[in-house]
């Protein structure tokens, strides 16, 4: 192949005759595609599909992990590829490989990155891998041979893994300097997966900045920014097992993954990835969008005012909000969407705080990532207008909150004394009730010469994650500031202080793009309430129950858990109270509030209410509605509601029952939900007559008692048309007496899934279930995880003879099982799955059994045959297991009644196995336990049984002395 673009990578600086980046994405693409025979293969989403650990795609190998872990079905594209290429897009932040605190500060971080690569499986090795690599950088990229270094596998002999000087002797040949070829141990040089699975010695290219013919060798791997990795090429050709060995794999792989933002570095003669066109048309949109000083590359003390770290920053994480909207990941509260969120929240505070940009900068800015990034992946150019609108909308959300923030971290640190940690309560607040990231909260700090106690916020995050855990009663258990005792209750009435007026929790409307519009609440502070007593001031730090006139927070009842936020007082933007739990008491709501300063009646206040957490409750509430519906739809119209409990995260219902729901049910009730969303019919509310309510036919509603008069939630029809007289419109949908809060249109459910069903007690059934883009999600794995029992199933229809591979395919199913069980999944999937997965641990047990009894019959025939009506048949014969070495034993004595044999077999791994078993006329005398005992000790082994049969194991070194002692015990016995 002519390669039909040329270009000279000489050592001068400069971009004269430097390739563009698209160019040498392209040429890296071409080379293997059409010089050696590749298969180009588009980018995989950033959105893992059907992989519960990985919040994010982060290397190009990601879609290819079920051909390496051999799980891909044999007859699914993926399982006829040979040779692969692709360039990859990946993203490191949060998780395992979490890149996002370290951007910024250097020149090389990113979030979010592009991987070329080429794989081969089962195809070529060490020699073509090491080849085609040379070849592009020296041949195609020309950069010159005297600036890179190889480093290779230099063995670990607690591994029993002698060096790779097979990859040593390839890179010889191939003409690189002996000087220039390098061994590294394990840590450097040896790529694993994971705990388990395939891995294998890795060699890397590393490519040396400065040059000049010197030799820097002593530089490799030290983490000098003048020679760095450039390349990595991974040869898979060991599996490590659960028990830590490794064992050679059938087929070897090559999986090599070379970083494009590091190459154009190279190529286009720079220093910082920064300085090259994949990031200098942002820059240079972010300088024209904020009018500030330009960027200069600056890192470190040298950067005053951090303004070129910022610059790195919002040119940096502006691109991985492209790529995430795109492929369908949107900022949010939990996992994956919860990260975005840090990062867009990240971004917006940089440009604000730093760059002293207009708002709207972040959004400007992606129509240059699309003409840096739309020809390699044209999804971007669809959808740049969604990723500027979601951009816009969030920086909108945080702006305010980012002020406010700011304000608090000010005054906190002038009232506090010198030389102590930031308060952790106050980080909490910005945390949860602003939505700050902690690292945003750290970095804010660390500007000012401060730092927070990170054991005392994660003691506070450890106590919020268990209250929410833990469901209804959580964090509540008896709270004696949020439940009114009888003579307080007799007080406040007394004395005629107003119930509260919690009407404004339903005063929300959609806004003209479709997104909720909550309107803000001012109240007074009518009393507070601390240990059990009325109180008219509380002092700071203290918690206490707040009672204001009017609220717009929704107190824990009907099954909805309690809005949280937070309350400020009128005209001090800087003081935040967080609200934690609110309680209805007898006509009056009470906030759990920790007063940050002193808190008194009378005092002003203006409300927040954590909107995106509420608006999660409303989806789930109204989900409960639709569910409960369905249930009876398809169940029948006897089932009736027994509990239920809302949560931001997901929903629980309890219904009657007369057995287990069916996978079929499961389904249909999917079905049912699934069609309302579909149709995004009208949730209609009003308040009526508690008496009209009862009138209406097919109303649902629990036996409790209801407030006159009541609120009724009626989905798709006026709740006019369900009270008139006769009619049965309400038995053809949901209508219920509720004090909820919910969704104004179904639509925005998006999706629900139940992704477990189970039996209380007789009678009484519990589904959980989850909707929107966690029900997407579970949708996603659920495919993912029957992919894999089908390739399983079929890899099983082939029947190995071979134990080994059978007790292979048998753990599998076992992990398998054991996954399905943990994950959350569709419910009716999850039946089905298992249901196949324990017929196929049948087939795998029944399988196994019946090839170890033909390997024993094998083994015991050949040995009757050597040891011929001996009264003892002790010897070494290769066996598996433990279990094939005693179906021998056993099958030997059935055949020769009256013999005792004991049996030794060697291991690979150095331990050898022990089987007898005793003739009866032999016994009492003669003890195979003891027998086994002997000959374990002397192989400094243990072994135990009974009187008749008894294993047990030990190691190599001690084996002819075991054999032995073996013979002399049994003399001695006879």
């Amino acid at each position: 192949l002519a390669v039909p673009w040329r270009w000279r990578c000489s050592p001068r600086r400069g971009n004269a005759g430097c390739p563009p980046a698209g160019q040498v994405r392209a040429a890296f693409l071409r080379f293997f595609q059409e010089r050696h025979g590749h298969r180009r293969l588009p980018s995989a989403p950033v959105r893992p599909r059907g992989d519960p650990r990985l919040l994010f795609v982060n290397a190009g190998m990601n879609q290819f992990k079920p051909v390496f872990l051999g799980t891909a079905h044999p007859r699914s594209e993926l399982a006829q590829h040979r040779r692969v290429v692709n360039s990859q897009k990946c993203v490191r932040a949060g998780g395992k490989h979490n890149d996002l605190e370290d951007v910024g500060r250097d020149t090389y971080h990113h979030t979010f990155f592009e991987m070329l690569g080429n794989w081969s499986f089962g195809d070529y090795f060490k020699e073509e891998a090491c080849s085609m690599a040379w070849e592009l950088l020296t041949e195609v990229y020309e950069i010159p041979r005297d600036r890179l270094y190889v480093t290779y596998f230099g063995g670990d002999s607690s591994l029993g893994l002698s060096a790779d000087e097979e990859c040593r002797d390839v890179w010889l040949r191939l003409g690189v300097p002996a000087s220039h070829v390098l061994p590294f141990p394990l840590k450097d040089n040896f790529w694993e997966m994971g705990d388990t699975g395939p891995c294998g010695p890795c060699t890397e290219i590393h490519y040396d900045h400065v040059g000049g013919g010197r030799n820097a060798a002593a530089l490799v791997n030290q983490g000098s920014p003048d020679v760095v990795e450039i390349w990595n090429l991974v040869f898979m050709q060991y599996s490590r097992e659960v028990e830590g060995n490794l064992l050679p794999l059938p087929q070897h792989h090559v999986d090599t993954g070379m970083g494009l933002e590091r190459l154009v570095t190279v190529l286009q003669h720079k220093r910082s990835n920064y300085d090259t066109d994949l990031f200098t048309p942002i820059l240079d949109a972010i300088h024209k969008g904020c009018g500030g000083p330009r960027y200069q590359g600056l890192v470190g003390d040298a950067d005053v005012g951090r303004v070129n770290m910022a610059y790195r920053v919002v040119a940096d994480h502006v691109r991985t909000l492209c790529v995430c909207i795109t492929d369908g990941i949107y900022p949010g509260l939990s996992g994956a969407e919860l990260v975005l969120r840090r990062i867009l929240r990240r971004a917006v505070r940089f440009c604000s705080e730093v760059l002293h940009a207009p708002p709207g900068l972040l959004a400007s800015l992606v129509p240059t990532v699309v003409e840096v990034l739309g020809d390699a992946y044209p999804e971007l150019t669809k959808n740049a207008d969604q990723i500027m609108d979601i951009v816009n909308e969030n920086e909108a959300a945080f702006l305010s909150s980012l002020e406010r923030g700011r304000r608090i971290i000010e005054r906190t640190v002038q009232q506090m004394e010198p030389f102590t940690n930031f308060p952790t309560e106050v980080a909490w607040s910005l945390y949860g009730n602003l939505g700050f990231p902690l690292d945003l909260i750290d970095l804010m700090l660390e500007e000012k010469g401060i730092s927070l106690d990170s054991a005392a916020f994660n003691e506070l995050a450890l106590e919020d994650a268990k209250r929410k855990a833990g469901g209804p009663q959580a964090g509540h258990l008896e709270d004696s500031n949020t439940r009114l005792d009888v003579h307080s209750l007799a007080q406040l009435r007394s004395n005629n202080v107003p119930a509260t007026d919690d009407s404004p929790k339903y005063a929300y409307t959609l806004g003209q793009h479709g997104q909720y519009e909550f309107s803000p609440c001012q109240a007074t502070v009518l009393m507070l309430y601390r240990d059990q007593s009325l109180q008219k001031e509380v002092g700071a730090g203290q918690r206490c129950g707040v009672i204001l006139d009017r609220t717009n927070f929704y107190a824990e009842q009907g099954g909805q858990a309690s809005d949280q936020g937070y309350m400020i007082r009128l005209g001090q933007q800087d003081i935040l109270f967080p609200v934690e739990s609110v309680r209805l008491c007898g006509g009056y709501v009470i906030h759990e509030v920790t007063a940050v300063e002193t808190l008194r009646a009378g005092d002003q206040v203006q409300l927040f209410v954590d909107e995106a957490q509420r608006l999660a409750c409303m989806t789930n509430h109204t989900a409960t509605h639709l569910l409960n519906f369905a249930l009876r739809h398809v169940l029948g119209d006897n089932t009736e509601q027994r509990g239920s409990h809302v949560t931001a995260e997901q929903l629980r219902f309890d219904f009657d029952t007369k057995g287990p729901v069916t996978v079929d049910q499961l389904q249909q009730v999917e079905q049912v939900v699934q069609d309302v969303i579909k149709r995004n019919e009208v949730v209609h509310m009003a308040e009526v007559p508690l008496t009209l309510a009862r009138r209406v036919q097919g109303l649902r509603a629990v036996d409790e008692g209801y407030p006159d008069p009541v609120r009724i939630v009626s989905l798709g029809v006026p709740v006019e048309s369900v009270l008139t007289r006769d009619s049965e419109a309400a038995m053809q949908t949901s209508v219920e007496l509720c004090c909820g809060t919910h969704l104004l249109q179904t639509g925005a459910m998006e999706d629900l899934t139940i992704i477990n069903e189970r039996q209380l007690v007789k009678g009484i059934s519990r589904v959980i279930a989850v909707t929107g883009g966690q029900a997407k999600k579970a949708r996603e794995v659920g495919q993912c995880l029957a992919m894999e029992v089908d390739s399983l199933s079929l890899r099983m229809k082939q029947r190995s003879t071979s134990i080994p591979e059978m007790q292979k395919l048998s753990k599998e199913v076992g992990q398998l099982t054991k996954v399905l069980a943990s994950t959350a999944v569709p419910q009716w999937q999850r039946k089905e799955l298992q249901t196949i997965l324990k017929a196929l641990q049948r087939t795998a047990n029944t399988a196994i059994k019946k090839l170890e009894m033909q390997q024993a019959a094998e083994k015991a025939q050949s040995l009757l045959a050597k040891h011929c009506n001996q009264p003892v048949i002790i010897d070494t014969v290769p066996a598996d297991s433990l279990s094939i070495l005693m179906k021998v034993v056993n099958q030997l004595c059935d055949k020769s009644p009256g013999t005792s044999v004991l049996l030794l077999s060697p291991q690979v791994s150095g331990e050898v196995l022990c089987a007898c078993q005793v003739s009866k006329n032999c016994l009492p005398v003669f003890s195979a336990a003891d027998w086994a005992v002997a000959v374990c000790t002397q192989m400094e082994g243990k072994a135990g049984g009974s009187p008749i049969v008894a294993k047990g194991s030990g190691n190599a070194k001690g084996m002819q002395g075991a054999l032995t002692t073996a013979l002399e015990f049994a003399q001695s016995k006879l």
